[in-house]
């Protein structure tokens, strides 16, 4: 199997942070099916910049709620 396509016959519970949220990114994106059939290589630069756009922005919410829960701790 190419590695390409490696994670997404992972479970979600196998994979880490990165690729569930890479996997779910694409799911509501709707390219999950034309991922198990062609892999990552037949994306297109449009379709690999809206995913890697909204993944950072959903890394970045985290973060930024990640850091406000630290703080509310910390008082």
């Amino acid at each position: 199997m190419p590695k390409e396509k490696d994670f997404i016959e992972k479970t979600l519970e196998e994979m880490n942070e990165t690729e569930r949220l890479k996997y779910e990114t694409a799911v509501e994106l709707g390219l999950i099916d034309k991922l198990k059939e062609n892999g990552w290589k037949l994306l297109s630069a449009s379709e690999t910049g809206r995913l890697g756009g909204i993944m950072n922005r959903k890394m970045k919410q985290k973060n930024k709620n990640d850091q406000q829960t630290d703080d509310t701790k910390g008082r």
